[in-house]
């Protein structure tokens, strides 16, 4: 093996920063790329991607304004195409979304149920929030977000669409609009 000369190391040295920085580039144009088509395919409308078919989670809560012990359960609605809403009165925008459900829920009574799920809150603060928005639909109450964890909420207000067979269709982060409420209602009825 020859000795290297100063000339012929800075060779070598400059022949192995070039090839770094070649195999950088080609490395930089792939994760690029397959972010891009993430992105692309993961949703084409902005929105977040609709989630896959899943069985939703059962739930039994002690209804909100009833003393004499009675529970909402997701069992009651069997055979039932549902929207589950999950809310709470110190929710900034549930403030604005709860009246909007309530009007739909009066409108569409009997073509789909709806229940609402309030969150981390007080009982004398989910009763009132829910008397002066004219809620007629069942609340049920869930101090310690436990069936909110159960659906995987981190945030409020979400809203779940489940067609008869209890099997997530939609779900909405954020208010709801009533066009978001048209939607995932078309969807839970559509052969569920």
């Amino acid at each position: 093996m020859g000795q290297l000369t100063w000339r012929s190391a800075a060779r070598e040295v400059g022949r192995a920063a070039l090839r770094h920085k070649v195999l950088s580039a080609v490395i930089a144009v792939c994760v690029a790329g397959s972010l891009i088509a993430i992105g692309v395919i993961g949703s084409a409308s902005g929105q977040p991607a609709r989630p896959a078919v899943v069985a939703a989670p059962a739930f039994s809560l002690s209804l909100l304004g009833n003393d004499s012990g009675q529970q909402i359960t997701l069992s009651k609605y069997r055979g039932q195409p549902l929207i589950v809403n999950f809310f709470a009165s110190w929710c900034g925008p549930c403030k604005t979304e709860t009246p909007l459900l309530a009007s739909f829920y009066r409108g569409e009574k009997g073509k789909m149920a709806l229940v609402g799920l309030d969150e981390n809150d007080t009982v004398a603060n989910a009763t009132a929030f829910t008397r002066a928005n004219s809620v007629s639909y069942p609340v049920g109450w869930d101090p310690h977000f436990g069936v909110g964890t159960a659906y995987g909420v981190s945030a409020l207000p979400q809203t779940f669409f489940l067609n008869a067979r209890h099997q997530i269709v939609d779900r909405v982060f954020g208010k709801v609009t009533l066009a978001d409420l048209r939607k995932g209602m078309a969807l839970a009825t559509a052969g569920g």
